[in-house]
């Protein structure tokens, strides 16, 4: 029985019957090399059933069945690549709601200081908003257990739950002697990929944080409040973010590209077979109005993120500024191994940009370089070392690079890059001390 798949572009990190699909027409025409292979192999998988059983015997302690297999289907892929990985049930669950962008929970963004959960901010129109919760805001309690000692992903968990269901909170806020208990009721909740604002007056700036399924639906729901606020003729252009974006889903990827296109390829995936390749172009209708754009990068910027900037740079529609990208240039495919089994995680292709170039273990290269001023106490944590350093990772074709700076200031005004993207769209010739503009030879090999 075939098995849905979805193909999802993830950075940090076909089953069996897409499998057949490829081999059945060939094991009838099997020559003798290949029926020699196929004998070592089944050689090699007596081996595997032989210590599955010693193991089982002779452990100190019994060990657990399923989470043997688990954990040798784990080291199987995980020998491959650092993308391809099995994930068990909840695994599998988790990447469903993250590729999502819904769940049930309460609509607050959270992190962990001292033990503690803190509220980073609440989601508008959400329980937690319409609760009174606030930023800053420190969580102790949930349904009266306390929140020391669990993990943030733990304290999420518990957070989160079906849709019309309840759960109590126990906060300390600064200002109030005594803590506040509230209940909230969950309600569906989808997390917020895109955020906008205005930048001088007629600059539409886009942020994208990730690629889910609300991100193409929330970037035009952002350009036409923007293009609203701004009136659509007075627009100068647009700044579309994609810094420390780790990727997330091909189709987005694709869709948010063609949302700046009339026309021409976004990307292509090439498979370990020829027939496999497919293309992706652009449908008429630029929702920019052929205004000027420009995409920023930097070391964080991959996977998917990748697949946008190097179509627009491509296709001559943005200008690219920032750092170079993470140089993640795989697809993943998503297979679920049916209930309670969780699902693979399989790299099972290349994606090459419009003029025909992969971007793995490379990076993006931006048109204009531009370095932040990063605090003497984070230089050690601010550079990515790229898609290059990672253990067991796809090889390039031809020189690799390694990563580069993917530091963001969090006050606007210490930010280069958006400056540098501010001045270029108002016609203003960028600081050349601090950015720098590839030779030409580069330009062209990235256009060919």
């Amino acid at each position: 029985m075939m098995r849905k798949t979805s193909l999802i572009l993830l950075s940090a990190a076909a089953g069996a019957a897409a499998t057949l699909l490829v081999t059945q027409p060939r094991a009838s025409l099997m020559g003798t090399s290949a029926r020699a292979a196929a004998a070592d192999t089944y050689r090699q998988l007596n081996l595997f059933g032989d210590v599955f059983d010693r193991v089982r015997s002779d452990y100190v302690e019994k060990p657990d069945d399923k989470k043997l297999i688990e954990s040798a289907i784990s080291g199987m892929l995980t020998g491959l690549d650092p993308h391809s990985s099995y994930m068990d049930a909840k695994s599998f669950k988790d990447m469903q709601v993250q590729t999502r962008g819904e769940f049930g929970g309460l609509g607050i963004e959270v992190t962990m200081e001292d033990g503690l959960i803190k509220v980073v901010s609440p989601i508008d129109d959400t329980p937690a908003s319409k609760a009174g919760i606030l930023a800053n805001d420190i969580i102790t309690n949930l349904d009266d257990e306390a929140v020391q000692g669990l993990t943030l992903n733990q304290a999420v968990d518990k957070m989160r739950g079906p849709v019309n269901t309840k759960i109590k909170l126990k906060i300390i806020r600064k200002g109030q002697d005594k803590p506040i208990e509230v209940t909230l009721t969950r309600d569906n909740i989808r997390v917020r990929a895109v955020r906008a604002k205005v930048e001088d007056g007629d600059i539409a700036y886009i942020r994208i944080t990730s690629f889910n399924e609300q991100t193409t639906e929330g970037l035009k729901k952002e350009m036409a409040n923007l293009q609203q606020q701004i009136g659509t003729d007075k627009v100068k252009g647009y700044i579309l973010d994609l810094r420390n974006n780790p990727g997330g889903l091909l189709e987005e990827a694709v869709s948010v590209s063609d949302a700046f296109l009339d026309r021409g390829e976004i990307v292509s995936t090439r498979g370990r077979n020829a027939e496999e390749t497919q293309r992706r172009t652009a449908k008429p209708g630029d929702l920019a109005k052929g205004k000027p754009v420009v995409v920023l990068i930097n070391g964080g910027s991959a996977s998917a993120s990748e697949i946008v900037a190097g179509a627009l740079q491509d296709q001559k529609r943005s200008t690219t500024i920032g750092t170079r990208s993470f140089g993640k240039g795989s697809v993943q495919t998503i297979i679920p191994l049916g209930s309670g089994n969780g699902a693979l995680r399989l790299t099972t292709a290349r994606y090459f940009t419009p003029s025909g170039k992969s971007i793995q273990a490379k990076g993006i290269t931006p048109d204009i370089e531009v370095m932040q001023d990063v605090p003497d106490e984070l230089k050690a944590k601010t550079d990515t070392k790229g898609e290059a350093s990672l253990r067991g990772h796809l090889k390039a074709d031809g020189q690799e690079e390694t990563g580069s700076q993917s530091y963001v200031p969090p006050d606007e005004k210490n930010d280069k890059a958006l400056h540098t993207a501010i001045d270029l769209l108002h016609g203003i010739k960028h600081n050349a001390a601090n950015t720098t503009t590839p030779p030409a030879a580069d330009k062209a090999k990235a256009a060919n």
